[in-house]
């Protein structure tokens, strides 16, 4: 299955509670939606891509469990960036004090920020000059570090806030990188070996 964009007249904007309503009727879909309106409509994950996903999530929940803070977020979660998209990281993080500002609604439903920390993780069916947009958008947003993780090329894009342009690290599987948190995320380290074979 793939990506399906649908282009939505003005006349049917969806307003952030319909949007709400309508990613709760279709809970089996990812659904995300673009600042133009354009609803986005992702494919259940695969098998390899869910190991990859949740070993992503684990090593970063393990980090925030030990220093606690901030708040860890799976592929599932939907954020409401300042710029009116809908979007769902494949794995994300936010600062412990910037969540607790948020609203009890707010934190029930879609939480209208952008996380401090991303990773998109490209599978099968992404394209990646989409994901490359996507961290862009995070990054317009106030996403202080964002990983694009693709194991196809295979490669490592790091988006930093304070940098326009992404620091591309190409590697081979035998040798793939170990990613720092930096001063985000301190203390953190991600190794792909495990994420790279499924």
């Amino acid at each position: 299955m793939e990506t399906i964009t649908l282009n939505l007249p003005a006349a049917v904007a969806l307003t952030d509670e319909q949007f709400y309503q309508l990613s709760i009727a279709n809970e089996e879909w990812r659904l995300e939606q673009t600042p133009e309106g354009e609803l986005i409509i992702m494919p259940p994950t695969g098998g390899e891509s869910g190991i990859r996903n949740s070993d992503l999530n684990l090593g970063l929940g393990l980090w925030n469990r030990q220093t606690r803070l901030g708040k860890v977020f799976d592929s599932s979660t939907i954020f409401q960036l300042p710029n009116g998209a809908k979007r769902s990281p494949d794995a994300a993080w936010v600062l412990l004090e910037r969540w607790e500002a948020l609203s009890a609604e707010n934190k029930r439903k879609f939480p209208p920020l952008c996380p401090d920390f991303v990773i998109e993780l490209r599978s099968a069916s992404d394209s990646l000059e989409t994901l490359r947009a996507k961290m862009r958008y995070y990054r317009t947003n106030g996403c202080r570090l964002g990983w694009l993780i693709d194991p196809q090329t295979p490669l490592v894009e790091i988006y930093r806030l304070s940098e326009d342009v992404a620091e591309v690290i190409n590697f081979s599987f035998d040798q793939p990188p170990k990613l720092s948190g930096e001063d985000v995320l301190p203390g953190f380290v991600l190794d792909l070996t495990p994420i790279l074979n499924p």
